[in-house]
C-alpha cells in the first residue's frame, strides 16, 4: 500500500465561470451558466439562486433564469485563466502540481511546518491567491488528492488517520464518475464507506481498473494506488524548434504531435502515465516548468490537452515570458506499470501495420469488402444499436452518434455477445404459464425458467426489471416500445431478454 501522504488542495469553486469572467469581462455576479453538449456543467451563485443546477438542459435552465447568461465550455479558457492562480500559490510554497483548471495541489508537510501548522498554512495561501490572482479560494488539507479535493468543498482540515471516517458517510457520487455511481446505486452501495468495505479482487473483476482506482480513493488511499516509480531518463520526451514557438494555434500542433509521442512511447514498456511534468526553455534562456496530475490515466488525447493548455497559459497569460518557447519537454513524473497496456495488435512500426494492411485488403479482394470488418462504438440504448461493423478501410464513423444522453440504454459493462437476429425465447414461472408486462409494468409472475428457440429451457436463479424503452414515439411508422429484464441462469451466465408486441427475444448475452 502506498503511504497516505498529507495534502493540500487549492480549490476555485465554479471555476468555468470565473474564467469567463477573467477572459471574457462576464461578471460572475450575474447569472451565468456554462455549458458543454447542451447541458449544464458549471453556474455561478446567482443562477443557483434562480433555480439553474448542474445537468441541466440549456432550454430548462433559461426557463428557470430569463435572465440567464450563457456561455460554451473552453477547456483551454478555464486553463489559461488558471495559470496566474498557480503562479500566485508558487510564490508562498513549492511543489504544486495542477489537477485540473481550478484545482491544484502539494504536499501539506513543507508549508505546515514553515507557517507553523496546517491551518496556518492554509490561510497563508487563501490570502495569497486573493491578493496576486484575485481570486477566492478554499483549502482542504486531507491524506491524498481525493479526500483533500472533497474537503476543499467545505474549506475543511481532516485530522490526520481521520480520512477514511470522512469518506465513508459521502454519497458514492462523489467519485465523480457518474456511470459508476449510477450501477453501484443499483447494487445497493450508495456511500463510498460501503463500496470501501467490499474485496478489492472482486471490485477489479466485477468494474475493471478504473473501478479499482476508485475503489482505492474510496478507501482513503492516494489516487495512485499502484506502485508509483520515477521512469528511466529515456522515456522523456523533447522538442527543440527552429523558430522560437509563440502563438497558441502552433501549440495545439506540437502538443498534439509530443503527446503522441510519449503515449507511444510509454506503452512500449507497459505503462501508463497519471502525472505529467512540462519543461520548456524559452529563447532569452527563461525556465519554465508545471506538474499537472490527473485522477485516472493519461490517453494520449489527455497528455495533449494538458500540454496545449499550458502552452496556452504561458504564452497568452499576464505573466508570459519575454520571448518564445525554443525547446519543450514532457517528462512522465509518474507512472503505473499497467498489465493493461500492451503494443497494438499489428505491432508498434509502421511496417509491421502496413503488412496487416495489405493482408486485410487482399482477403476482402478475394472475399468482397463485407469479409473484413472492424467494430466502431457509437450512441443507442441496445447492445447491437451502439456496435457498427465497419469494412476493413472505410471510415470509421459510429451509427449514431454518442454525444446524447440516450435514456434508458444498458448500463455498464457491455454483454459479451449480441446476436444479429434476435432469436425468440420463451419464458415461464414456476407454473410453466408464460410471463408477460403489463402497460404499467407489472410482472405478472416472477420468472422461473427460460428457453431460446428450440434449445432446452434453463432454470432462472435471479431477476431484475423490467424496465420500459419508448423510442420515437413520435412517429408511429418507427415507434418502438419494449420492456426488458435480466435473468441469471443456473449455469451461471446472464441474459438481457426484450419484450416487444408480446413476444420475448434473446438481445444479448452475459458470460
Amino acid at each position: 500500500m502506498i503511504d497516505r501522504v498529507r495534502t493540500l488542495l487549492v480549490w476555485c469553486p465554479d471555476w468555468p465561470v470565473l474564467a469567463v469572467e477573467i477572459v471574457e469581462g462576464i461578471p460572475a455576479t450575474d447569472p451565468v451558466a456554462v455549458l458543454h453538449a447542451n447541458r449544464v456543467i458549471a453556474c455561478s451563485e446567482a443562477a443557483r439562486a434562480a433555480g439553474v443546477r448542474r445537468g441541466l438542459r440549456k432550454r430548462e435552465a433559461q426557463s428557470r433564469c430569463p435572465r440567464l447568461t450563457v456561455v460554451e465550455h473552453d477547456p483551454d479558457r478555464d486553463a489559461r485563466a488558471f495559470e496566474p492562480v498557480v503562479a500566485a500559490v508558487e510564490q508562498v510554497v513549492a511543489g504544486v502540481e495542477v489537477v485540473r483548471p481550478g484545482a491544484c495541489a502539494l504536499a501539506a508537510r513543507g508549508p505546515a511546518r514553515y507557517f507553523g501548522g496546517e491551518e496556518r498554512a492554509a490561510e497563508q495561501i487563501v490570502e495569497q491567491v486573493a491578493q496576486a490572482a484575485g481570486v477566492e479560494c478554499q483549502v482542504g488539507i486531507a491524506d491524498g488528492v481525493f479526500a483533500a479535493g472533497l474537503a476543499a468543498r467545505d474549506g475543511r482540515l481532516v485530522p490526520v488517520g481521520e480520512t477514511a471516517r470522512f469518506l465513508a458517510g459521502l454519497p458514492v457520487e462523489a467519485l465523480g464518475r457518474p456511470d459508476l455511481a449510477g450501477l453501484l446505486r443499483r447494487l445497493g452501495v450508495g456511500t463510498l464507506g460501503a463500496f470501501a468495505a467490499l474485496p478489492a479482487g472482486d471490485v477489479l473483476a466485477r468494474f475493471g481498473f478504473d473501478g479499482a482506482l476508485a475503489h482505492h480513493q474510496a478507501a482513503g488511499r492516494d489516487h495512485r494506488p499502484l506502485a508509483v516509480r520515477r521512469p528511466p531518463p529515456d522515456l522523456d520526451v523533447t522538442e527543440t524548434f527552429d523558430e522560437p514557438l509563440d502563438r497558441v494555434d502552433t501549440a495545439a500542433f506540437v502538443a498534439r504531435a509530443l503527446g503522441e509521442r510519449l503515449h507511444a512511447t510509454l506503452a512500449r514498456y507497459g505503462l501508463a502515465c497519471t502525472r505529467l511534468a512540462i519543461e520548456a526553455v524559452t529563447a532569452r534562456g527563461e525556465e519554465l516548468h508545471r506538474v499537472w496530475r490527473h485522477d485516472g490515466l493519461l490517453t494520449s488525447a489527455t497528455i495533449a490537452d494538458r500540454v496545449r493548455w499550458q502552452l496556452s497559459g504561458w504564452l497568452t497569460g499576464r505573466d508570459r515570458p519575454s520571448a518564445g518557447i525554443l525547446r519543450l519537454r514532457l517528462i512522465p513524473d509518474g507512472v503505473l506499470a499497467h498489465a493493461g497496456l500492451q503494443p497494438g495488435l499489428w505491432g508498434e512500426t509502421g511496417e509491421e501495420r502496413e503488412r496487416a494492411h495489405r493482408a486485410m485488403s487482399r482477403v476482402q479482394g478475394i472475399l468482397g469488402p463485407e469479409a473484413v470488418v472492424t467494430p466502431v462504438s457509437g450512441g443507442g440504448r441496445g447492445a447491437a444499436d451502439q456496435v457498427r461493423m465497419v469494412p476493413w478501410g472505410d471510415e470509421r464513423v459510429p451509427a449514431r452518434p454518442a454525444e446524447p444522453p440516450w435514456p434508458g440504454r444498458i448500463p455498464p459493462p457491455q454483454p459479451a455477445t449480441v446476436p444479429a437476429g434476435p432469436p425468440q425465447v420463451a419464458v415461464h414461472d414456476g407454473a410453466g404459464e408464460a410471463v408477460m408486462v403489463s402497460a404499467r409494468l407489472a410482472v405478472s409472475a416472477p420468472p422461473a425458467r427460460v428457453a431460446v428457440g428450440a434449445r432446452g429451457g434453463a432454470e432462472v436463479t435471479g431477476w431484475a426489471g423490467p424496465w420500459p424503452i419508448d423510442e420515437r414515439w413520435w412517429a408511429s411508422a418507427e415507434a418502438v416500445r419494449r420492456a426488458r429484464l435480466h435473468v441469471a441462469l443456473s449455469d451461471g451466465g446472464a441474459l438481457l431478454l426484450s419484450l416487444a408486441a408480446g413476444a420475448w427475444t434473446l438481445e444479448a448475452i452475459y458470460d
